[in-house]
């Protein structure tokens, strides 16, 4: 699996508004299946869509306690998806035992440091950790390198000190992608494409300015011309 590519946020309330969004393209692309279309359509979608021959990002963030992580991706490793993720504050044990459930698969397993919706002061004052972002972060990514994780999901801003401190091969999978002008929506810490590529994300996950488009195929394939080249 190539290491720079986009990935499509499918962000939709069910599979109908899914399909109809996936026929129009006519290539094999790599989607995202998030929690709101997971828990509408269950197991069942992620087959269909892998049927299709696309690949997937199961982004369900799995965040409990060690065993019930463990037995959890367990279930979640038979859907041979390409990649799905946890969230990194569950520490060490749970993310080892993530990994674990997910021997003998092909299934990238990456870790989310800090949502790109919160910023510095939500970061301080609310969850009182009191370092800045890019520390949080990186942190964060050391835990997941540490417990043998492929990668970590993290704003574009922080892959340069991610790759800088977890090496090359470390994956950064980046969400907060707008194109210049397009409106931030509920996200704190957004770039674009081409910015993302330059600091070095090895994946960046595209919703709303792709599948909100007028022409959502333009629109991926200018994202993929200034992202991958």
């Amino acid at each position: 699996m190539s290491k720079n590519d986009v990935i499509i946020a499918l962000d939709f309330s069910d599979k109908k508004e899914t399909y109809n969004f996936l026929e129009k393209f006519d290539k094999e692309i790599f989607v995202k299946i998030g929690m709101e279309l997971f828990y509408a359509e269950g197991p069942s979608i992620v087959k269909d869509i892998k049927a299709m021959g696309h690949k997937i990002f199961l982004d369900l963030k799995l965040h409990d306690i060690p065993n019930t992580v463990g037995s959890a991706m367990k279930v979640l490793s038979k859907l041979n998806v390409d990649m799905c993720n946890v969230h990194a504050s569950g520490t060490s044990k749970m993310l080892v035992e993530a990994k674990k459930a997910l021997e003998g698969t092909n299934t990238l397993l990456i870790a989310v440091t800090v949502l790109t919706s919160i910023n510095q002061e939500l970061l301080n004052d609310e969850l009182m950790i009191n370092k800045n972002l890019a520390d949080a972060a990186l942190q964060l990514a050391l835990i997941s390198k540490k417990s043998g994780l492929d990668g970590v999901v993290c704003s574009p801003l922080e892959s340069p000190i991610i790759h800088e401190n977890c090496g090359k091969d470390f994956l950064t999978v980046t969400p907060g992608i707008r194109f210049a002008g397009d409106s931030k929506g509920d996200q704190s810490r957004v770039t674009t494409p081409e910015k993302a590529r330059e600091l070095g994300s090895n994946y960046i996950v595209v919703g709303r300015s792709i599948t909100g488009a007028q022409d959502p195929v333009a629109a991926y394939n200018k994202c993929y011309k200034e992202f991958v080249g």
